[in-house]
Order: structure tokens, then sequence, then C-alpha cells
């Protein structure tokens, strides 16, 4: 009973109600009617003994079982298991009134439930980037008042923290900004002031360059995190010489591995030309720093039904399938040595999802194996309808 649904239960529930009340009335006008056919036959009975022997047996030789009411009557009354045929129709009028009632019941029960399926639709579409446009309407049920109000004032705290939170990052990331620039510059500043410096201050040097680069990145991407809200996102976007300056800029990286890089397909779409480019810039680039020597990577565009679909795919290794979903979060990393050796701060896909999101598209891990793995970025009928409308 617990795994099934609360349309099916109300179903069950009125059908067992309607089958108790039919079956009650079935038998007590079952008894009812044998009680009255029984003194209908007594009277019969008796009152058919007064007739005489000869037209008994006369009306009796023509129709067996049967009663006459009297001499020479014209009305004369058969009974022949009627109280059978009485109790068999009852029973018949019963089943079928109880399954009609029940098939009642299962629609009716539907489109009285059809607020929770709307609310369940609902909670399926929240996003952290929606909280404000997925409060319920007012024009509500009673009975769902309570429940709204609750549901708008937590989407309300929700909406206020995740701003909060993108506050602090963004105060944050820009507070370090300048430390680490004037870091960094003192640093090469002192590296050319001593170029005969011992290879252990070399090294020290080195490292502390590199870390500080590192940290300044950061803080550029978690900037960029906190304002990407403020970016417009209405540019006509084709994406086709985007992919030509895309490669062109990734064609060093791309060398140094062997790693052949090409690009195909063309579509428009309406969007934030600079997002767009990071976005399929780091999924590139993740693509080129995780291949195998000597592999490829692909880049493709393919627009049907509406819908823009851009795909990179590599011939690296794979990502383990636990690990699909997670990649998209901030700081995470399949291979932690790998990372490091290859920099980054694990903010590259977090800041992909985060701009797809932006555009109302779908980024999700399409085909990963040993022989490599397949970025999908779909974006929605609604955009590329409203660029056609545009055009």
């Amino acid at each position: 009973m617990k795994r099934l649904s609360l349309q099916w239960r109300i179903t069950l529930m009125t059908a067992l109600l309607i089958a108790t009340a039919c079956i009650s009335m079935s038998l007590l006008l079952g008894y009812s009617g044998r009680h009255y056919m029984d003194r209908i036959g007594t009277s019969i009975s008796a009152y058919g003994e007064s007739v005489s022997e000869n037209d008994t047996a006369e009306h009796t030789d023509d129709i067996p079982n049967t009663a006459t009411l009297a001499p020479n009557s014209d009305l004369v009354i058969v009974i022949d298991g009627a109280q059978a045929a009485f109790t068999a129709s009852n029973w018949l009028i019963t089943a079928a009134v109880t399954l009609l009632s029940a098939a009642l019941a299962y629609f009716v029960s539907g489109r009285a439930l059809r607020p929770l399926h709307s609310f369940a639709s609902r909670l399926e579409e929240i996003e952290p980037n929606n909280l404000g446009k997925m409060k319920l309407p007012e024009d509500l049920l009673p009975e769902f008042r309570r429940s709204r109000d609750a549901f708008n004032r937590m989407l309300d705290r929700l909406d206020e923290g995740f701003r909060a939170q993108k506050q602090f990052t963004g105060n944050a990331a820009h507070e370090l900004r300048t430390p680490l620039a004037l870091m960094q510059a003192k640093l090469e500043l002192f590296s050319a002031e001593h170029p005969n410096a011992d290879a252990e201050t070399a090294d020290f040097l080195r490292l502390l360059g590199e870390q500080t680069e590192r940290m300044a990145e950061m803080s550029k991407t978690l900037l960029e995190l906190s304002e990407l809200r403020s970016v417009p996102c209405e540019d006509r976007i084709e994406l086709e010489p985007l992919l030509e300056e895309l490669c062109t800029d990734l064609t060093p990286l791309a060398e140094k591995q062997n790693i052949e890089l090409r690009y195909e397909g063309n579509a428009m779409l309406i969007g934030s030309d600079t997002l767009i480019y990071r976005l399929l810039f780091n999924l590139t680039e993740n693509a080129i720093r995780y291949n195998r020597r000597n592999g490829s990577v692909r880049l493709s565009v393919r627009e049907e039904a509406g819908c823009i679909e851009i795909r990179v795919a590599d011939s690296g290794t794979g990502i383990p399938a636990q690990y699909r979903e997670s990649i998209f979060q901030p700081f995470f990393r399949v291979d932690k040595s790998r990372s490091r050796r290859y920099g980054g701060a694990g903010l590259g896909l977090a800041l992909v999802r985060e701009i797809a999101l932006l555009h109302d598209a779908e980024i999700r891990v399409e085909e990963s194996n040993e022989t490599g793995t397949t970025m999908a970025i779909r974006f929605p009928k609604m955009r590329n309808a409203n660029l056609k409308n545009m055009l």
C-alpha cells in the first residue's frame, strides 16, 4: 500500500467504500425480495387449493410448476426460479456499479490531485539561479495555501542565502586581487634583480610565483562566477567563427602534446559571446590537457528541431561513472595529482555549468569510456526560436 500513488489510494478506498455499500444494499434488497416472494408464493398456494381438481390438472399439464389465482381468470402468475434470477441480477448490478464508480473515482481524483502534480513539476524545475521565478501563484486551492506560503518563504530564504554567498565570494575575490598582483610584481622584480641566485633560491622563487599565479587565477574565476548574473545575454552568436578563433588560441597548447584539434558545423544562437567563448574554451582546454599524447579533440555543432547541440569529444582516458555529476562542483578533482601537475583550481567546469545555466542550457557527460569522453551542451528551443524571430 505504501508504494501506491495517492491517486490510486483514493481510487481503491472509494471503490472499497462503494462496493461495501452496494453489497450491503444487495443483501438487504435480496432478503426483502425473497421474504415478499415467499409470502406471495404462500398466498398463491393457499388460494390455489380452492381451485377444482379438473382445472388445476388441466393447467398443470400445460404449464408445470404453476398456480392459478382463480378459475376462468385472464391473469396468470408464473413463478419459475424468480428468486435465483433476482439475486443474480442484484450481484451483476453491484459489480457493474462498483467498477464504474472506481473508474470515475480514478479520473475525478486525478483531476482533484492536479495541483499536486503541478507542485511536483515546479519542484523539479528549481535551480539556484531561478529561485525567484519558482514561487507558487496566489490562485491555489484553500488546502494548499498554507503549503504555498511556507514554500514561498523557503524560496526567499534560499535565494537570500545564495545571494549572500555569491556576494561574499565576489567581495573576497575582489579584495584578494590587489595583494596577489602586488606579490606577483614583487616576485618578478626580485627575480629580475637577482639573476644569479643559487638553485635553492631560484626554485623557491619559482614555487612562490606558480602558487601566486594559481591563487590569482582562482580569484579571477571566483569573481567571474559571482558576476555572471550581471552579464547581458543578448548577442547574436555565429558559432563557426567562434570555434575557429577558439582553435587558433588553443593550437599552441595542443601542439605541445601533438593533439589534433578540429571543428565542424555552424549555427546561430542568442547569448553572451564572451561567456559562450569561455564555456567552450574551458571544455576544450580540459580535453587537451587530460588527453593522451598524439590524441585528438573534436568540436561539433548540430542543429535539430530548433535546438542547438555542441559536443566536445576527446580521446583521453575517460571519467569514472561515479564522478560524472561531481565534476561540475567547485574545487572537485577526479585525480588530484594530475590536476596539480596541470595547474588550475578545480573551478573551470563549475564556471562552465554556471554559464550553461545562465543560458538555460543543459550540459552533461554524454559518453565516457577508456577511448575518450564526449561533453554535450544542449541549448533550448526557446532561445533558438527567439533568434529565428529576430532574423
